[in-house]
């Protein structure tokens, strides 16, 4: 374990489990307050081979965030990512041929977007109709190996029709995930609870990374068109911007730029940490930088390849 990590993560566990618990219920119930239905939930983006391979077999970002290599079944397709999971929000990343298709190529990412309270997916719906749209709907499962498909969300998108590098999609756990004992989900904190924090692990106490904060993505301009109304459904204040467009839901910022699908991919990360970080640490990852600190904050960078 790094000098910084060591020194700092003693510190990040002690502050995370003051702000955990009933306190940490109360946050997210707050934070899906007014006309806010949707929240960052994920991302995922298609990287380049040398930093994914990095990205799997880094020890660092081990130590750094609930990190895992997983192999999931999703319908009747399975796909193997490189997760960093925090309280609420997380990230997936795939390499250059890892998914089939379109998706297999670099720049390609998608963006999950989900409610706190049951019910809300079908509020978004609606909004979507008011701006005559018809939204595509559909059940993801998933297969735990026993080749018995359970429950898994509820999803909708603003068209039906096929993205050219960028997905955008709100979703909505069911109930009978939570459920299942092995999706490992916490407790219902409160009536009709489907949020974030009830899907994700509390692991992420043990490590310094708490949250995603921002995400800096570079897409294509069809693309950011066909986003746009599913953001305004989900109560986004959408800000356009010289570049492309801005959104904030309270605790996450969500930057999109419209750009050739040559040049669409992931920019950059920004973290929340579980607690401050005095000396500033610089972690290169294939052709991508993660700096850790000073404060409570993490920023990565990615490159794209030559």
């Amino acid at each position: 374990m790094s000098r910084t990590l060591r020194a700092t993560l003693g510190l990040a566990v002690t502050a995370t489990v003051v702000l955990t618990g009933t306190a940490g219920a109360a946050e997210s119930r707050s934070s899906a307050a007014d006309d806010q239905l949707l929240f960052y939930n994920h991302a995922y983006a298609v990287v380049d081979r040398e930093t994914a391979d990095a990205i799997e077999d880094s020890e660092y970002l081990r130590e750094f965030a609930n990190f895992e290599v997983r192999t999931t079944t999703g319908g009747d397709f399975s796909w193997t990512g490189r997760y960093l999971m925090g309280r609420e929000t997380y990230l997936e990343f795939f390499g250059e041929g890892d998914l089939p298709g379109q998706d297999a190529e670099f720049g390609s990412s998608g963006l999950g977007i989900s409610p706190e309270d049951a019910g809300d997916l079908d509020l978004v719906a609606r909004n979507l109709v008011d701006q005559g749209i018809e939204p595509a709907e559909g059940l993801q499962t998933r297969d735990f190996g026993d080749g018995v498909r359970v429950p898994w969300f509820e999803y909708l998108r603003a068209t039906g029709e096929q993205y050219e590098a960028f997905d955008p999609w709100a979703m909505e756990y069911r109930g009978e995930y939570f459920a299942d004992p092995r999706s490992n989900t916490g407790p219902e904190s409160y009536p009709g609870d489907v949020s974030r924090e009830r899907y994700l692990s509390d692991d992420y106490q043990n490590h310094l990374m708490r949250d995603v904060t921002a995400i800096h993505l570079g897409v294509p301009e069809r693309d950011l068109a066909t986003t746009v109304p599913l953001l305004e459904a989900g109560g986004y204040d959408v800000r356009t911007t010289d570049s492309g467009i801005v959104v904030d839901d309270g605790a996450t910022t969500i930057r999109l730029d419209a750009v050739p699908r040559a040049e669409a991919g992931l920019r950059s990360i920004q973290m929340r940490l579980n607690g401050p970080v005095l000396d500033q640490h610089v972690e290169q990852i294939g052709r991508s930088t993660l700096y850790v600190g000073p404060r409570d904050r993490a920023v990565w960078t990615f490159e794209a390849p030559e």
